[in-house]
């Protein structure tokens, strides 16, 4: 799924679903908001869309109800109906296997995967890792082609536990137990990471990396020849919100200089 050229995968945060604190809205309003979305995204140009339930929150830790499971594989395979690029999708908290599930339900291509090597403490509370649980599921379902990209060292968590682990190494022990490529980001949803960090992690592996938070029009020139993939949010929604709709001219502006970068003119 990622590619040579670089490969930008656009967020489509899913309104909050049924059963949630937040929901107000029906099944049918929330599939067409996603579509809505997905539209503005493709027409602007995007390699990628990945769908996630970040209006749930507050999130479960590793368990989310079959309401959810439902809801997710819903909007995924009205998506996949619609759209033939690659499709992603990443359930919060750390709800690994079920994206996993949904992904090969639907028919989608990649998952994002928390907590897949050294436990963390995140928002919900300790958060073991599932590597192991979470790559034999996929070979019991027949999900080998879905790829399953990895946070190392996430954002909204504390790594007290995991402090004398570096990022390199972090990084390196996904790599070997088979992440499909490892994501990094910085401390919070819209902060950038931290260019050391990048530059570490890209040194000490061979798998793709790829920037999870942070990327805007503005710095994706700095943070270019730092990744192979980059996940983008918050900047592609009016006013840099991640709560609202996606603004097709800010999908136009980051595309553009995509656009220039992969043919290599100065900006």
């Amino acid at each position: 799924m990622v590619s040579a050229k670089k490969t930008i995968i656009a967020m489509i945060h899913v309104a909050a679903l049924p059963g949630t604190p937040a929901n107000r809205l029906s099944m049918s309003e929330i599939v067409s908001i996603a579509l809505s979305d997905a539209r503005l995204l493709v027409q602007g140009g995007v390699d990628a869309i990945m769908i996630e339930n970040m209006h749930d929150r507050p999130y479960l830790n590793r368990k989310v109800g079959p309401e959810v499971v439902s809801a997710m594989t819903a909007v995924a395979a009205a998506l996949r109906r619609e759209f033939d690029l690659p499709i992603g999708i990443q359930i919060l908290a750390g709800a690994n296997r079920q994206a996993l599930a949904v992904a090969y339900a639907a028919g989608l291509d990649f998952i994002r995967a928390e907590g897949f090597v050294f436990g963390h403490l995140a928002d919900e509370g300790i958060m073991n890792s599932d590597a192991g649980e979470l790559l034999r599921y996929r070979k019991q379902i027949g999900a080998e082609h879905i790829k399953i990209y990895t946070d190392i060292k996430k954002k909204h968590s504390s790594h007290a536990l995991s402090a004398d682990v570096s990022i390199a190494e972090t990084a390196r022990t996904a790599e070997f137990f088979l992440s499909d490529g490892v994501i990094v980001t910085g401390s919070a949803t819209g902060e950038k990471a931290a260019v050391s960090d990048l530059r570490e992690v890209r040194n000490s592996i061979k798998i793709p990396v790829l920037i999870g938070s942070g990327i805007s029009a503005e710095n994706l020139p700095e943070y270019w020849d730092l990744a192979d993939a980059f996940i983008v949010g918050s900047s592609l929604k009016f006013k840099g919100n991640w709560e609202n709709a996606v603004d097709e001219p800010r999908v136009k502006e980051l595309m553009s200089i995509v656009n220039k970068l992969r043919s290599r003119i100065v900006i």
